[in-house]
Order: C-alpha cells, then sequence, then structure tokens
C-alpha cells in the first residue's frame, strides 16, 4: 500500500503540511489511497517529491519546479544533468556568499570602541573576539565583510544595545508565533522571515533573497548558528529557513 503521509515527511525531512500543501496544488498527488482515503505514497512519489525538494533547495518557485517536472519532454536524466549543474554553481555561489552568514551575527564585536568590560556587559557571557579572526581570515576581501566593518565601526555602545533589543523582541515574536502552531508558510512565519532579512539589510549589508537563501541553510548547517536560534526557541532554526525560503519565494516568484 507504498508510504504514509507520516513516513515521507520522515524520509524527506519535511513537514505533513507541506506533502498536503503539495497534493492540494497537484504538485505532488500520491499514487495511491488507502481502503480509508488516506494518502499513499509510492516509489514513483518518492522519486518525484526528490525532484521537487532539488528545484525548491534551488529556490525555484513551486509553479516553475511543477512546469519543469511536468514537461512531456524532459528526460529524468535530463533534470538530474540540469540539477548538478545548478547545484555547482550554488556552491560556488554559497563559497562567496559566506561572508554574509557569520560576520551577520559576528561582526558587530568588529570595530568597536569599547573597553573589554563593556564588550561584555554588551554581549553577555559570549567572547566577542571569539570568531573575529576566523572570520576576517575568510571573507576579509568579500565586499559584504567590508560593508559591515564600515558600518560596525560608526555604530556606538547604545547602538548595540539597540540593535540586541530587535533581536530580542523579534524572537520573542517568533517563539510565539511558534508556540501558536504556525507553519513556516504561513503569512505571519514569512513577514518575520521578511523582518530578519530588512534587519541585517538595515544593520550590516545589503542582503537579497538569494542571499538570506544562502544564509537560512547555514543557520542548520552552522551549530553555531543552529544554537543561537534554537536557544529562542527549539527548532527555531529549522522554522526559520524554511519560512526564508517561502518568503523568498512569494517574492521572487
Amino acid at each position: 500500500m507504498g508510504y504514509s503521509v507520516g513516513q515521507v515527511a520522515g524520509f524527506a525531512g519535511v513537514t505533513v503540511r507541506t506533502l498536503h500543501h503539495y497534493d492540494d496544488i497537484g504538485l505532488l498527488v500520491p499514487g495511491e489511497r488507502s481502503h480509508a482515503g488516506h494518502r499513499r505514497y509510492g516509489d514513483e512519489d518518492l522519486d518525484r517529491l526528490q525532484q521537487i525538494l532539488f528545484y525548491r533547495e534551488l529556490g525555484f518557485p513551486l509553479d516553475e519546479v511543477a512546469a519543469l517536472l511536468d514537461d512531456p519532454d524532459a528526460d529524468p536524466r535530463a533534470h538530474l544533468r540540469r540539477q548538478h549543474e545548478l547545484l555547482t554553481a550554488r556552491i560556488e555561489k554559497l563559497q562567496k556568499m559566506a561572508a554574509a552568514v557569520e560576520h551577520a551575527m559576528e561582526a558587530r564585536t568588529m570595530g568597536i570602541n569599547l573597553t573589554p568590560e563593556e564588550r561584555f556587559e554588551v554581549f553577555g557571557d559570549k567572547d566577542p573576539e571569539q570568531y573575529a579572526e576566523e572570520a576576517e581570515q575568510r571573507w576579509g576581501g568579500t565586499e559584504a565583510y567590508a560593508e559591515s566593518q564600515r558600518r560596525a565601526a560608526r555604530y556606538t555602545k547604545d547602538d548595540w544595545k539597540r540593535m540586541q533589543d530587535e533581536v530580542r523582541d523579534w524572537g520573542e515574536r517568533y517563539d510565539a508565533l511558534m508556540a501558536a502552531g504556525d507553519p513556516p508558510t504561513s503569512r505571519a512565519a514569512m513577514d518575520l522571515a521578511e523582518e530578519h532579512r530588512q534587519h541585517i539589510c538595515g544593520w550590516f549589508y545589503d542582503c537579497p533573497y538569494e542571499m538570506h537563501l544562502g544564509l537560512a541553510e547555514m543557520y542548520v548547517a552552522d551549530e553555531r548558528f543552529k544554537a543561537f536560534y534554537d536557544s529562542m526557541r527549539p527548532g527555531l532554526a529549522e522554522h526559520l529557513r524554511d519560512a526564508i525560503t517561502a518568503n523568498a519565494a512569494r517574492h521572487t516568484s
């Protein structure tokens, strides 16, 4: 009878709600139903889901994914070749965008004319210089790093406190959103994801949607960033990544 929606969600690392949405819009309609009418997924459905997630990972909006997969002239092997080419290009771009990742949270500690005591007062028990040398070695030649440095050098102690207050307020509202059960694809979650992007633009550097998508993946992949967001609420890092993905899709589709 195939796999249940819960099993497939577990295999693929997506939510049951996402699979229901894909079914509702005709993107991934399970090939079978149980006697009770429950969705059952076969191997062909799993293959299609894999293709969907590949393209979504690459930033394709859902309507384009559907058009690509439903092209009657498309060869499944052609999809794989195309995805390999796109992934290779994305890896190269992500390596260049990496400057924006750790620096988005850590560069605030660079170039600030504060005493060590004041720095610890502002940032609590986190060592403000812990990643500064690493960030400079890895990303010192990028424009995002340079722009962050220029802005950070002008910020005062009160600026850093105000920034931290904004992050704390945003985190409390995101925590409340998750407590209410809102999915990452809800308007409220996407609005908070957009606010997150605007916060980066306002304080550090221009962060277009493509860059925001790269950051979102790093917030989950990098244990330091994951710990930061999950300290606001367990699971927030992954929820935010999915909300950023949905927000980018609605603004770029």
